[in-house]
């Protein structure tokens, strides 16, 4: 470390010690969440095994839940008085702000309606548009065209690629709330590499679509309906290149859709039943993975509810039960 400018040190040979993290450092991060996650536990509140970001402390029939990025938490739960008490513990140990009900978190908009939550990213998708100059532009009715088939070596190599490497990581980052434009990123990520002119073009028609209706988002339904289904299928032999098939799946607690994903698979299938079991390979991992989280923190409230889960696919309707114990 370089001393401050103007500090006078009479002996060279002195170094600065470092007795604080700061921002940027590599140990900062792992620092700052042993430090919060040995404060929380001292207040009785349990690391989530199953997701590290979670905390939660249940005490008879009350739960409260903390889950923090960063420096970023929020909390939710049944006992307001037990928040109110977290909330200026949390002060009392690292002067927190609190911001109220939550309205804005990690470039996500929340919108509490009388029927659910609604999250959606029309700031960010303005702000996207407004930067690639798509305002005053029309607009279109599919995120892709179907018979458009990209091929990673056709077209004009891009001369700076760092703007499409740039686009494709926002529109990533906008799959949190957009189901729609999943299978279009995951199509468009594979060619990070090397980008072409047709790739960028896709790219600005996921962006045209994304103009048509900027504010759409997810709705979290506020019924008491926790049954969970799962959906999945696959596209066998997509892909021109490698003729590896795509993926995708999503899972739904009673009508919110809580996980989903698209995706080229790792390996070739020889045929599309191969391909078909994959995706429902893949998907009964997500399922394993919620019932572990479900058990962890709401066995009492939400196990009894977890039983029948759903597969089907375009080919063929296959019904498969999942017991919670699964």
């Amino acid at each position: 470390m370089q001393p401050l400018s103007g500090l006078e040190i009479p002996d060279s040979s002195l170094v600065c010690k470092l007795n604080k993290s700061l921002y940027g450092l590599k140990q900062t991060s792992r620092q700052w969440y042993a430090k919060l996650s040995d404060a929380l536990r001292s207040r009785g509140y349990t690391h989530s095994l199953n997701d590290y970001s979670l905390f939660y402390r249940k005490k008879e029939s009350s739960i409260v839940f903390i889950v923090a990025y960063i420096d970023d938490i929020f909390l939710t739960g049944t006992d307001i008085e037990e928040i109110n008490n977290l909330k200026e513990f949390l002060h009392n140990q690292f002067k927190i702000k609190d911001l109220g009900k939550l309205h804005y978190f990690l470039g996500m908009e929340i919108l509490c309606t009388a029927m659910g939550v609604i999250i959606s990213q029309r700031k960010f998708v303005l702000d996207l548009l407004k930067e690639y100059q798509c305002t005053q532009i029309s607009s279109f009715t599919s995120p892709l065209d179907a018979t458009i088939k990209l091929r990673a070596n056709e077209g004009k190599l891009l001369s700076d690629p760092r703007s499409y490497i740039k686009l494709i990581g926002k529109l990533n980052f906008l799959t949190h709330t957009r189901l729609d434009i999943a299978y279009g990123v995951q199509h468009l990520i594979q060619f990070m590499q090397h980008p072409r002119e047709p790739h960028m073009h896709t790219a600005y028609h996921i962006l045209k679509y994304l103009k048509k209706d900027p504010t759409l988002g997810l709705l979290m339904t506020s019924t008491d309906d926790y049954k969970v289904q799962a959906f999945c299928d696959s596209d066998w032999a997509t892909c021109p290149d490698s003729r590896k098939s795509v993926i995708g799946h999503i899972v739904l607690l009673g009508s919110s859709p809580i996980i989903w994903k698209s995706k080229k698979q790792e390996t070739i299938s020889l045929s599309s039943v191969e391909a078909e079991y994959k995706s429902l390979w893949k998907v009964v991992e997500e399922l394993t993975w919620l019932d572990r989280l479900f058990g962890e923190q709401l066995a009492d409230m939400l196990t009894k509810d977890l039983t029948g889960i759903k597969h089907t696919t375009l080919l063929d309707k296959l019904a498969v039960l999942i017991s919670p114990s699964t």
